[in-house]
């Protein structure tokens, strides 16, 4: 199907609302858009972080998946408590394959769940006690751990227990960080407001303990990679080619992150974020207080890479700008016989993408690499910060959809027809059961690194592999499948 128009894409999102009551209707409208690039604020244009409406189904996360989920989770070396009943903690727990060096239950505990797991009691007398208790034991238990934290569920909030004071008595008792949390699930919109409290918590509870410590000897070259997961190793892949051109990666959190990192960082020289959503309010902090510049990067898709290596290292002296240059030449045959074989293979293919964090527009420019096309996009939890990157990366009349809805989202499929979703778990089995090629672009579909050079041979593979898989041969997309006869159809359906 060609691209569509401007006027069709406005019909579309007109004629999918219809469902909705007036009201609903009202307030759906103003989260669909149809992309301008000329726009130069999305709030013109498009409405985001705001309460998805009762009833209307929202495949978003809450304030302590943002925070014990994504932020605070992966630090490595230290013990994360769910601080609440088991589930949300079980749930949380080795959910987003956040790869980490160590030995787990000795020095890390990544993929451990640890909670204090609530009963009733504990709702009418207050768990404070049992908090206290509960990181005694983890100190006698793992006594390697650098530090804990409390990540407060929704009943915390609720019954108004003290965290805080009891973190600060423990905290004196073990002569370790213990940080209290208040990522309460029901607090704020999303799982957005969540990496807000959790990068509070690490400005008031972590970042300045080094402060007045000299003993660490820095260099011109240090830099810290923050708000990247390591989600396959996609970290690593990052690091190999940030170490290549000169740099020393002094912290990389918070996948495969420790306390001692974090701790570092305000002595580096640059910041850079990966996933501004979730780490710009740290990264902010650091440049006022420190006055560490941050700049946000980019390394999917060698298009990307080469404008981010290029972008970093004019924040440095020669030597870094030609090892920059270095090291795109070093990986250009390597990435251009990847294009030769999967191009071919994929050109002309159009994408709708519907993830959370950054992907929606960071990985834009690794489709357009293998010719394929991104058609549609949205956020779960963005902010109109966002979409302000994003409009500039998608091409004009193409679909923008915020905290878009199942039945929305499967609508526009079918009538967008695109040949590949990349979108998450909750939508992965909707789709595929609709015969419509899906790759889960929150964890890779347990494949990666996707970042770097590296990661792009890895993408590329995957991407041919779904959409040109065989088996799609045997299912048929509501769009392909013939027009049922409607005289046999009463008949067909009693039979």
């Amino acid at each position: 199907m060609a691209t569509m128009t401007r006027e069709e894409t406005q019909a579309l999102i007109q004629e999918v609302l219809e469902v909705y009551p007036d009201k609903a209707k009202k307030d759906r409208v103003k989260h669909l858009a149809v992309n301008d690039p000329s726009v130069e604020q999305s709030k013109k244009c498009i409405t985001s972080n705001r309460k998805s409406l009762p009833g209307v189904m929202t495949v978003r996360g809450c304030a302590y998946a943002g925070s014990k989920g994504v932020v605070w989770g992966p630090i490595k070396d230290m013990v994360h408590i769910s601080h609440g009943p088991v589930g949300c903690g079980q749930y949380s727990r080795a959910g987003r394959r956040n790869y980490y060096v160590g030995m787990t239950g000795v020095n890390t505990f990544g993929t451990m769940n640890f909670t204090s797991d609530f009963q009733e009691k504990d709702i009418v007398f207050g768990g404070d006690k049992k908090l206290d208790k509960i990181i005694t034991e983890i100190e006698q238990l793992f006594p390697l751990a650098k530090g804990v934290t409390v990540q407060s569920e929704c009943p915390i909030g609720l019954i108004g227990d003290d965290i805080e004071s009891v973190s600060k008595k423990k905290s004196k008792e073990l002569d370790k960080p213990v940080v209290p949390v208040r990522c309460e699930g029901f607090r704020g919109v999303s799982q957005s407001l969540g990496h807000h409290i959790a990068n509070d918590s690490i400005r008031d509870w972590v970042i300045h303990n080094r402060d007045g410590d000299e003993s660490f000897e820095t260099t011109p070259y240090d830099v810290a990679v923050i708000g990247d997961y390591n989600i396959g190793g996609d970290a690593w892949a990052s690091r190999i080619l940030l170490e290549e051109m000169g740099l020393r990666v002094v912290a990389q959190w918070s996948g495969d992150g420790t306390l001692s990192e974090m701790e570092l960082t305000p002595k580096v020289k640059l910041n850079l974020i990966h996933c501004y959503r979730s780490m710009n309010y740290i990264s902010r902090h650091m440049e006022e207080k420190y006055g560490i510049p941050w700049m946000e990067y980019n390394f999917f898709g060698p298009t990307k890479i080469a404008e981010s290596l290029r972008a970093i290292a004019a924040r440095f002296d020669e030597s870094i700008q030609a090892n920059a240059e270095k090291v795109i030449e070093k990986y250009t045959a390597e990435y251009e016989a990847i294009i030769a074989k999967y191009r071919p293979r994929l050109e002309g293919k159009r994408v709708m993408l519907y993830v959370g964090g950054l992907r929606p527009r960071h990985i834009i420019g690794a489709y357009e690499d293998l010719g394929m096309e991104v058609v549609g996009t949205g956020y779960e939890f963005a902010h109109n910060d966002d979409y302000d990157r994003t409009i500039k990366d998608m091409s004009d009349s193409t679909l923008l959809y915020d905290d878009v809805t199942g039945y929305e989202f499967e609508e526009f499929v079918k009538r967008v027809k695109p040949d590949l979703i990349g979108s998450g778990i909750k939508e992965k089995y909707i789709f595929q059961k609709m015969g419509v090629p899906f790759r889960q672009m929150h964890s890779w579909d347990y494949s990666g690194p996707y970042h770097g050079y590296d990661g792009f041979a890895i993408f590329a593979r995957d991407m041919d592999m779904t959409i040109n898989n065989p088996c799609w041969k045997n299912m048929q997309a509501p769009w392909q499948q013939p027009a049922e006869d409607e005289a046999t159809a009463p008949l067909a359906a009693s039979a």
